[in-house]
Parts: structure tokens; C-alpha cells; sequence
């Protein structure tokens, strides 16, 4: 059992899921930021032009009520949602972007290899001697 529980406190505090974690909880606080902004600040303002609560809209089949006004609302708000993430996201990644310099293009790696003239075998570009034709290389 103690072996069982080391084993799990080196999984658990190892930089992924504490990563992981601090991501879940980061998560939780902006998906409260962005419903508030959807709810409280973009969907009013839709409300203007549409009604968006379609809730209203109600199937009645023997008896059962199917309340399919409420999912096309639900859906709609998904995509608003969806659209106001996207752009929020655009927005932070362009911010990163101004922050990092430009890289410079990394020159040219030196060769490893080079050919035999005699046998036009690929060889180590150190070599004195083709290992397959076993010729002398000129230096």
C-alpha cells in the first residue's frame, strides 16, 4: 500500500497534471467570464434586433410537451458563446504574438555525410576509407 500511494503522489505532482489542474480551474473562472459576458451583455443586445428566448415554442404530442424552443435557444447561445471565445482567444494569441521578437532563420546544419567517388556510397564525411568499396579518400 505504501508503494501504491508513492507511486500516486509522484503522478499526482508531476508538472502535466498540476499543469492540468491550474488549466481545469482556469477554465472554470472563464467559462463564468464568458456566460456573463454572452448572458448579460451580448444577448440583450441580439435581443434587440431577434427575440432569442425561444422558449416559448412547444410541441404537444399525446399528452407530452416537446420544449424544442429551448434547445434552439440553447443552441444559439452555444454559438454565440462559441463565436465570443473564438474572438477572445484571436485577441490573446495576437497579444502574445506582438510580444515575441522575430526569430531569425537558423542557418544551414553542416554536413555529416559525403559521397564516395568511387562508389558514390553516402559515408561519414570524417572517413579516410569507403567502408564499401574499401577505397582511399582523398583528404
Amino acid at each position: 500500500m505504501k508503494k501504491f500511494l508513492e507511486e500516486f503522489k509522484q503522478f499526482a505532482l508531476r508538472g502535466n497534471v498540476m499543469n492540468l489542474a491550474v488549466g481545469v480551474i482556469i477554465g472554470g473562472a472563464f467559462t463564468a467570464i464568458t456566460s456573463s459576458l454572452v448572458g448579460d451583455i451580448i444577448s440583450p443586445l441580439i435581443g434587440l434586433v431577434a427575440n432569442t428566448d425561444l422558449s416559448y415554442l412547444v410541441w404537444t404530442v399525446n399528452g407530452v410537451e416537446i420544449r424544442y424552443g429551448a434547445f434552439l435557444t440553447a443552441v444559439i447561445n452555444f454559438v454565440i458563446i462559441a463565436f465570443v471565445i473564438f474572438w477572445l482567444v484571436k485577441g490573446i494569441n495576437a497579444l502574445l504574438d506582438l510580444g515575441k521578437k522575430e526569430e531569425e532563420p537558423a542557418a544551414p546544419a553542416e554536413p555529416t555525410t559525403k559521397k564516395c567517388p568511387y562508389c558514390m556510397s553516402e559515408i561519414a564525411i570524417e572517413a579516410t576509407r569507403c567502408p564499401h568499396c574499401t577505397s582511399n579518400l582523398e583528404a
